[in-house]
Protein backbone atom coordinates (compact mmCIF):
# COMPACT_ATOMS: atom_id res chain seq x y z
CA UNK A 1 0.00 0.00 0.00
CA UNK A 2 1.31 3.68 -0.94
CA UNK A 3 1.30 6.12 1.87
CA UNK A 4 3.74 8.81 0.67
CA UNK A 5 0.85 10.80 -0.89
CA UNK A 6 -1.35 10.79 2.35
CA UNK A 7 1.53 11.54 4.44
CA UNK A 8 2.89 14.85 2.49
CA UNK A 9 -1.03 15.85 2.15
CA UNK A 10 -0.99 15.28 6.84
CA UNK A 11 2.53 17.62 6.69
CA UNK A 12 1.16 20.07 4.18
CA UNK A 13 -2.46 20.06 6.38
CA UNK A 14 0.10 20.64 9.72
CA UNK A 15 2.34 23.34 8.45
CA UNK A 16 -0.75 25.03 6.85
CA UNK A 17 -2.45 25.04 10.17
CA UNK A 18 1.01 26.33 11.96
CA UNK A 19 1.04 29.43 9.15
CA UNK A 20 -2.45 30.41 10.08
CA UNK A 21 -1.77 30.12 13.84
CA UNK A 22 1.20 32.09 13.30
CA UNK A 23 -0.58 34.60 10.85
CA UNK A 24 -3.42 35.11 13.63
CA UNK A 25 -0.78 36.17 16.74
CA UNK A 26 0.44 38.30 14.07
CA UNK A 27 -2.42 40.46 13.39
CA UNK A 28 -3.46 40.14 17.08
CA UNK A 29 -0.38 41.82 17.95
CA UNK A 30 -0.39 44.38 15.11
CA UNK A 31 -3.68 45.18 16.59
CA UNK A 32 -2.70 45.91 20.29
CA UNK A 33 0.55 47.99 18.61
CA UNK A 34 -0.87 50.39 16.99
CA UNK A 35 -3.94 50.80 18.95
CA UNK A 36 -6.85 49.52 17.43
CA UNK A 37 -7.44 46.91 19.76
CA UNK A 38 -10.57 47.61 20.93
CA UNK A 39 -11.48 48.57 17.70
CA UNK A 40 -12.29 45.00 16.88
CA UNK A 41 -12.66 43.92 20.21
CA UNK A 42 -14.84 46.56 21.77
CA UNK A 43 -14.38 46.75 26.01
CA UNK A 44 -16.80 48.63 27.74
CA UNK A 45 -14.95 48.12 31.28
CA UNK A 46 -15.87 50.49 33.96
CA UNK A 47 -13.73 50.92 37.00
CA UNK A 48 -15.39 51.09 40.57
CA UNK A 49 -12.55 51.30 42.64
CA UNK A 50 -11.29 54.66 42.98
CA UNK A 51 -7.20 54.93 42.70
CA UNK A 52 -5.83 56.59 45.94
CA UNK A 53 -4.51 60.74 45.47
CA UNK A 54 -1.76 62.13 46.62
CA UNK A 55 -2.06 63.47 49.75
CA UNK A 56 -0.15 66.78 49.27
CA UNK A 57 -1.59 67.18 45.93
CA UNK A 58 -1.12 71.15 45.38
CA UNK A 59 -3.75 73.38 44.23
CA UNK A 60 -4.58 73.90 41.46
CA UNK A 61 -4.52 70.33 40.50
CA UNK A 62 -4.89 68.91 36.94
CA UNK A 63 -6.17 65.52 36.74
CA UNK A 64 -5.22 63.80 33.42
CA UNK A 65 -6.95 61.06 32.15
CA UNK A 66 -5.79 58.90 29.36
CA UNK A 67 -8.48 55.53 29.17
CA UNK A 68 -8.65 53.77 26.32
CA UNK A 69 -11.86 51.68 25.64
CA UNK A 70 -11.42 52.65 22.42
CA UNK A 71 -8.43 53.42 20.22
CA UNK A 72 -5.23 53.85 22.01
CA UNK A 73 -3.00 56.43 20.97
CA UNK A 74 0.05 55.19 23.18
CA UNK A 75 2.89 57.29 21.21
CA UNK A 76 0.54 60.47 22.20
CA UNK A 77 -0.52 59.51 25.57
CA UNK A 78 3.04 58.57 26.53
CA UNK A 79 4.38 62.50 24.66
CA UNK A 80 1.21 64.12 26.06
CA UNK A 81 1.92 63.17 29.35
CA UNK A 82 5.50 63.72 29.99
CA UNK A 83 4.64 67.37 28.27
CA UNK A 84 1.89 68.04 30.87
CA UNK A 85 3.87 67.10 33.67
CA UNK A 86 6.30 69.70 32.60
CA UNK A 87 3.75 72.27 32.04
CA UNK A 88 2.64 71.55 35.80
CA UNK A 89 6.13 71.56 37.12
CA UNK A 90 6.94 75.21 35.59
CA UNK A 91 3.42 76.72 37.31
CA UNK A 92 3.88 74.75 40.17
CA UNK A 93 0.07 72.91 39.89
CA UNK A 94 -0.35 69.66 40.84
CA UNK A 95 -0.50 66.91 38.60
CA UNK A 96 -2.43 63.25 38.95
CA UNK A 97 -2.16 61.20 35.96
CA UNK A 98 -4.57 58.27 35.37
CA UNK A 99 -6.30 56.02 33.66
CA UNK A 100 -8.94 54.98 36.35
CA UNK A 101 -12.44 56.04 36.00
CA UNK A 102 -13.62 55.84 39.00
CA UNK A 103 -11.70 58.87 39.78
CA UNK A 104 -14.84 60.91 38.47
CA UNK A 105 -16.88 61.17 41.80
CA UNK A 106 -17.69 64.68 43.63
CA UNK A 107 -15.45 63.80 46.26
CA UNK A 108 -12.27 63.30 44.01
CA UNK A 109 -13.00 65.81 41.86
CA UNK A 110 -13.33 68.74 44.16
CA UNK A 111 -9.71 68.76 44.32
CA UNK A 112 -9.04 69.33 40.77
CA UNK A 113 -8.88 72.83 39.06
CA UNK A 114 -9.00 71.31 35.89
CA UNK A 115 -9.45 67.74 34.24
CA UNK A 116 -7.36 66.35 30.84
CA UNK A 117 -8.80 64.08 28.53
CA UNK A 118 -5.57 63.41 26.64
CA UNK A 119 -6.64 60.97 23.93
CA UNK A 120 -8.95 59.26 26.23
CA UNK A 121 -11.73 57.33 23.71
CA UNK A 122 -14.57 55.21 24.10
CA UNK A 123 -17.20 54.23 26.69
CA UNK A 124 -14.98 55.30 29.69
CA UNK A 125 -17.05 56.18 32.29
CA UNK A 126 -20.65 54.80 34.11
CA UNK A 127 -23.41 56.82 34.53
CA UNK A 128 -22.89 57.75 37.99
CA UNK A 129 -19.16 58.70 37.11
CA UNK A 130 -20.52 61.08 33.95
CA UNK A 131 -22.93 62.88 36.41
CA UNK A 132 -20.40 63.58 38.79
CA UNK A 133 -18.31 64.85 36.12
CA UNK A 134 -20.82 67.44 34.21
CA UNK A 135 -21.92 68.64 37.71
CA UNK A 136 -18.45 69.34 38.18
CA UNK A 137 -17.55 71.09 35.19
CA UNK A 138 -20.96 73.19 35.67
CA UNK A 139 -20.27 74.56 39.14
CA UNK A 140 -17.21 75.89 37.61
CA UNK A 141 -14.65 73.11 35.94
CA UNK A 142 -11.95 73.46 33.75
CA UNK A 143 -11.52 70.85 31.27
CA UNK A 144 -8.91 70.37 27.81
CA UNK A 145 -9.76 67.67 25.50
CA UNK A 146 -6.72 66.28 23.52
CA UNK A 147 -7.56 64.49 19.97
CA UNK A 148 -8.86 61.91 20.21
CA UNK A 149 -11.24 63.58 23.21
CA UNK A 150 -13.42 64.60 19.93
CA UNK A 151 -13.83 61.89 17.57
CA UNK A 152 -16.67 59.56 17.23
CA UNK A 153 -15.91 57.46 20.34
CA UNK A 154 -17.69 59.87 22.54
CA UNK A 155 -21.28 59.29 20.52
CA UNK A 156 -23.15 57.39 23.05
CA UNK A 157 -22.65 60.00 25.90
CA UNK A 158 -24.60 63.40 24.17
CA UNK A 159 -24.19 65.88 27.53
CA UNK A 160 -20.11 65.67 26.31
CA UNK A 161 -20.82 66.03 22.26
CA UNK A 162 -22.97 68.90 23.38
CA UNK A 163 -20.82 70.95 25.57
CA UNK A 164 -17.46 70.15 25.16
CA UNK A 165 -17.13 69.03 21.72
CA UNK A 166 -20.24 70.50 19.98
CA UNK A 167 -20.39 68.59 16.40
CA UNK A 168 -20.17 65.01 14.95
CA UNK A 169 -17.16 63.27 13.96
CA UNK A 170 -16.79 62.00 10.74
CA UNK A 171 -13.23 60.82 9.77
CA UNK A 172 -9.91 61.69 9.78
CA UNK A 173 -7.52 62.27 6.49
CA UNK A 174 -6.16 59.00 5.54
CA UNK A 175 -3.66 57.99 2.64
CA UNK A 176 -1.24 59.98 3.49
CA UNK A 177 -2.68 59.99 7.44
CA UNK A 178 -0.56 62.46 8.66
CA UNK A 179 0.10 65.87 6.52
CA UNK A 180 1.20 69.16 6.88
CA UNK A 181 -1.50 71.67 6.94
CA UNK A 182 -1.70 76.19 7.62
CA UNK A 183 -3.40 76.52 11.23
CA UNK A 184 -5.08 80.25 10.80
CA UNK A 185 -6.10 81.41 14.44
CA UNK A 186 -9.37 83.53 14.81
CA UNK A 187 -10.08 85.63 17.84
CA UNK A 188 -6.64 86.40 18.83
CA UNK A 189 -6.74 88.25 21.69
CA UNK A 190 -8.27 85.61 23.46
CA UNK A 191 -5.82 84.01 26.17
CA UNK A 192 -5.19 80.93 25.05
CA UNK A 193 -3.36 81.85 21.60
CA UNK A 194 -1.42 84.46 23.59
CA UNK A 195 2.27 84.28 22.01
CA UNK A 196 1.07 82.32 18.88
CA UNK A 197 1.69 83.40 15.00
CA UNK A 198 -1.77 84.18 13.49
CA UNK A 199 -0.48 81.54 10.64
CA UNK A 200 1.51 78.75 11.07
CA UNK A 201 1.98 74.77 10.24
CA UNK A 202 1.46 71.57 11.78
CA UNK A 203 1.70 67.93 10.81
CA UNK A 204 -0.88 66.12 12.34
CA UNK A 205 -3.91 63.26 11.72
CA UNK A 206 -6.26 66.03 10.86
CA UNK A 207 -9.79 65.57 12.16
CA UNK A 208 -12.80 66.31 10.06
CA UNK A 209 -16.68 66.70 11.61
CA UNK A 210 -20.46 67.28 10.19
CA UNK A 211 -20.23 70.70 10.35
CA UNK A 212 -18.38 73.61 12.35
CA UNK A 213 -19.17 73.40 16.62
CA UNK A 214 -19.33 77.41 15.56
CA UNK A 215 -23.28 76.70 14.20
CA UNK A 216 -23.77 75.64 18.07
CA UNK A 217 -22.50 78.70 19.82
CA UNK A 218 -18.96 77.88 20.45
CA UNK A 219 -15.62 80.11 20.17
CA UNK A 220 -13.60 79.18 17.67
CA UNK A 221 -9.88 79.98 18.07
CA UNK A 222 -8.12 78.32 15.16
CA UNK A 223 -9.46 76.79 11.60
CA UNK A 224 -7.55 75.10 8.95
CA UNK A 225 -6.55 76.38 5.65
CA UNK A 226 -8.45 73.45 3.61
CA UNK A 227 -6.17 74.28 0.59
CA UNK A 228 -3.07 73.95 2.44
CA UNK A 229 -3.47 69.98 2.15
CA UNK A 230 -5.36 67.13 0.97
CA UNK A 231 -8.96 66.40 2.89
CA UNK A 232 -9.40 62.96 2.19
CA UNK A 233 -9.93 59.77 3.50
CA UNK A 234 -8.73 57.31 0.45
CA UNK A 235 -9.03 53.17 1.98
CA UNK A 236 -9.01 50.36 0.17
CA UNK A 237 -9.98 52.22 -3.47
CA UNK A 238 -12.19 54.31 -1.59
CA UNK A 239 -12.11 58.01 -1.26
CA UNK A 240 -14.16 60.46 0.72
CA UNK A 241 -14.56 64.39 0.83
CA UNK A 242 -13.37 65.43 4.08
CA UNK A 243 -13.56 69.58 3.60
CA UNK A 244 -15.55 71.15 5.98
CA UNK A 245 -15.29 74.89 4.22
CA UNK A 246 -15.55 75.99 7.95
CA UNK A 247 -13.10 73.67 9.36
CA UNK A 248 -12.04 74.54 13.06
CA UNK A 249 -9.33 72.38 14.90
CA UNK A 250 -9.56 74.55 18.51
CA UNK A 251 -12.52 76.19 20.43
CA UNK A 252 -13.58 76.84 23.58
CA UNK A 253 -16.98 76.72 25.50
CA UNK A 254 -18.94 77.81 28.62
CA UNK A 255 -20.30 74.62 30.61
CA UNK A 256 -22.52 76.34 33.45
CA UNK A 257 -19.57 78.14 35.51
CA UNK A 258 -17.13 75.96 33.89
CA UNK A 259 -14.75 76.83 30.55
CA UNK A 260 -13.80 74.41 28.13
CA UNK A 261 -10.82 74.14 25.66
CA UNK A 262 -10.74 71.42 22.72
CA UNK A 263 -7.61 70.77 20.31
CA UNK A 264 -7.67 68.59 17.55
CA UNK A 265 -3.55 67.96 17.78
CA UNK A 266 -1.91 65.46 19.33
CA UNK A 267 -1.91 61.99 17.71
CA UNK A 268 1.86 61.77 18.22
CA UNK A 269 4.30 62.59 20.71
CA UNK A 270 5.90 64.96 18.59
CA UNK A 271 2.48 67.17 18.61
CA UNK A 272 3.59 67.80 21.93
CA UNK A 273 7.01 69.43 21.23
CA UNK A 274 5.73 71.16 17.99
CA UNK A 275 6.05 75.23 19.55
CA UNK A 276 2.47 76.75 18.56
CA UNK A 277 1.17 73.38 19.76
CA UNK A 278 2.86 73.11 22.92
CA UNK A 279 2.23 77.06 23.84
CA UNK A 280 -1.56 76.37 22.93
CA UNK A 281 -1.97 73.68 25.48
CA UNK A 282 -0.34 75.55 27.93
CA UNK A 283 -1.87 78.65 27.40
CA UNK A 284 -5.29 76.46 27.59
CA UNK A 285 -3.86 75.01 30.82
CA UNK A 286 -3.01 78.54 32.23
CA UNK A 287 -6.79 79.85 31.40
CA UNK A 288 -8.66 76.80 32.78
CA UNK A 289 -6.58 76.70 36.27
CA UNK A 290 -7.44 80.42 36.54
CA UNK A 291 -10.46 82.52 37.79
CA UNK A 292 -13.93 81.75 36.40
CA UNK A 293 -15.47 84.82 35.20
CA UNK A 294 -18.67 85.88 36.83
CA UNK A 295 -21.18 83.78 35.09
CA UNK A 296 -18.88 82.17 32.81
CA UNK A 297 -18.54 84.99 30.25
CA UNK A 298 -15.65 84.02 27.57
CA UNK A 299 -12.96 87.02 27.73
CA UNK A 300 -14.47 90.07 25.53
CA UNK A 301 -13.20 89.70 22.09
CA UNK A 302 -12.48 93.16 20.47
CA UNK A 303 -11.50 94.12 17.12
CA UNK A 304 -7.81 94.94 16.68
Amino acid sequence: MNTKHPSLLRRAIKWLLVLVIVLAVAALGALWWIGAWNLVFPNQDHDSVAPALPGDLTSPAVLVFSKTNGFRHREGIAGGAEALQAMAARHGWGLFHTENGAVFNAADLSRFRVVVFLNASGDMLNEAQEQAFQAWMEQGGGWLGIHAAGDSSHAGWQWYRDNLIGADFTAHIMDPQFQIARVILENHQHPVLKGIPDLWEHEEEWYSWERSPRAEGFLILATLDEESYTPEARFLGAERDLRMGDHPVVWANCVGDGHSVYAAMGHRADAFTQPQVARLLENALLWLTGPRDSGCELPMITAE
